[in-house]
């Protein structure tokens, strides 16, 4: 008789499972031959033992047996995570702690609670006993028995902050959050960048090719020794640019009668010194809020920036291991200056500050908004417009320092926009050097500054640019 397989968990009355039925009917004997091995199988006494051996063999599970396994899996995880976690109860009232407060595992609003009992200026008192229970229902009936157990779990009094303390804690925070928020240039930002780019790079050719028919650089005036080269005659230190005007003025003056002349490169230098104003003109003008300006403002400002935005320029080409201006097809040398008549009073500031300035290592950009910070400076001489010319300034300083907040990386970045700032006011203590000494020259050797650089560096108006 065939074997009856009952289900009882699934539903009453005899249920025979038609591959059982197959099974026992093709399987009479009490052994098989199954994955190359012999395995003797006994023959089922029962339908339940039948079916106990059918599950084991497939690995088939009742639902009831299922669902229940899987809660005891959870249950024992649960187990585990609370054995795992530490209580999380307020040490005061019980209710659910988020963290540790004044020294002591509490909720918020016992942290809360404490902070306002050591702040206020009454005293606490207990209407009853002194001996209230503090829970999470009733924590607000009894003040100073709520107040006494914040001691008691261990509170500490001192690491209560002074509203002074809270607000500096406030600020470095909004500090700390300013300065990790990734800094982005606006529209109007990247406008007036673009604008500076485009003019610099139109007005300022950095081979010097447009340079042409100036009057030749004589560097005889400092004696040349026969064993001594170009280049250790460019080689600068205070002491050789003091020792190069130790000839009293009255010998200088002697041998410019013999001469027929008392500086020698002065006559290139100045050409030079034409050309570079000729394009910072060429730049300015070439700005829209420069264009805005009313013609007085426009020259005072030139007249101030000029020797600025000038050293500027010749900072993109100066090299800090040789200490020349590789300018195209010509080099010079600070010796050339001394030969145009400049003084070391000028000169060693000026050879510093082209070191301290080429050492910042500044990208294009920066070169173009810093001449632009120099020449719209609204405590020029002279200056009208000087709401709206400060309001030019102080973009243009927030767009330089949003530029390195953007653009720059690494831990320098945070020290070059103040370097840059130092560097802008060094050149405005150089400006009145150099043009006192300007008009020394003309008086020494006139005729040989032009008429443009003359204006640039007197202090009474001058005609249209």
């Amino acid at each position: 008789m065939t074997p009856q397989l009952t289900f009882p968990h699934i539903g009453a009355g005899p249920v025979l499972c038609a591959a059982a039925r197959r099974l026992v009917e093709t399987s009479p004997t009490p052994s098989v031959r199954q994955l190359g091995q012999q395995e003797e199988l006994c023959e089922p006494r029962s339908p339940v033992e039948f079916t106990v051996r059918m599950n084991e063999a497939t690995g088939v599970q009742s639902i009831r047996e299922a669902l229940t396994r899987h809660n005891e899996e959870e249950e024992s995880q649960e187990v585990e995570t609370t054995e795992d976690e530490e209580p999380r109860a307020c040490g005061v009232c019980g209710d659910l702690a988020k963290g540790y407060h004044f020294n002591a595992l509490t909720c918020e609003g016992c942290k809360g609670f404490f902070r306002r009992a050591i702040k206020r200026s009454t005293q606490l008192r207990c209407r009853f006993q002194n001996k209230c229970s503090i829970t999470k229902n009733n924590r607000r009936s009894c003040q100073a028995c709520r107040f006494r157990k914040c001691q008691a779990i261990g509170m500490r009094q001192e690491m209560v902050m002074s509203e002074k303390e809270v607000k500096e804690r406030r600020i470095r925070i909004q500090t700390r959050k300013r300065l990790d928020t990734p800094v982005e240039l606006s529209s109007q930002q990247e406008e007036t960048i673009q604008e500076l780019l485009c003019s610099h790079r139109q007005s300022f050719d950095s081979a010097f090719y447009r340079f042409s028919g100036f009057r030749p650089m004589d560097r005889n005036a400092l004696p040349v020794g026969e064993d001594e080269s170009e280049s250790e005659l460019c080689s600068l230190s205070s002491t050789s640019l003091s020792g190069s005007f130790e000839t009293p003025e009255n010998q200088e003056h002697e041998e410019a009668g013999k001469k027929g002349s008392v500086f020698t490169a002065l006559p290139h230098v100045a050409d030079l010194t034409t050309y570079m104003i000729q394009d910072i003109i060429t730049f300015s003008k070439s700005l829209r809020d420069f264009q805005s300006l009313n013609m007085e403002d426009q020259i005072s400002l030139l007249k101030g920036a000029t020797f600025e935005i000038m050293q500027i320029r010749f900072n993109v080409v100066f090299n800090t291991k040789t200490g020349i201006w590789e300018c195209g097809h010509i080099t010079y040398c600070i010796n050339d200056a001394v030969r145009a008549g400049f003084q070391p009073l000028l000169l060693e500031p000026l050879l510093k500050f082209h070191h301290t300035l080429r050492d910042l290592c500044l990208q294009e950009e920066e070169y173009a908004l810093m001449q632009a910070m120099s020449l719209f400076s609204p405590d020029r001489p002279g200056v009208q417009q000087h709401r709206v010319i400060d309001e030019l300034h102080e973009n243009l300083a927030l767009t330089l320092k949003s530029w390195i907040d953007c653009k720059r990386t690494g831990p320098e970045k945070h020290l070059l926009y103040p370097k840059v700032m130092s560097c802008l006011t060094e050149m405005r203590t150089m400006n009145e050097e150099y043009s006192k000494q300007v008009l020394q020259i003309q008086d020494i050797q006139p005729d040989i500054i032009s008429p443009l650089i003359m204006e640039m560096v007197s202090k009474t108006p001058c005609s249209d640019f």
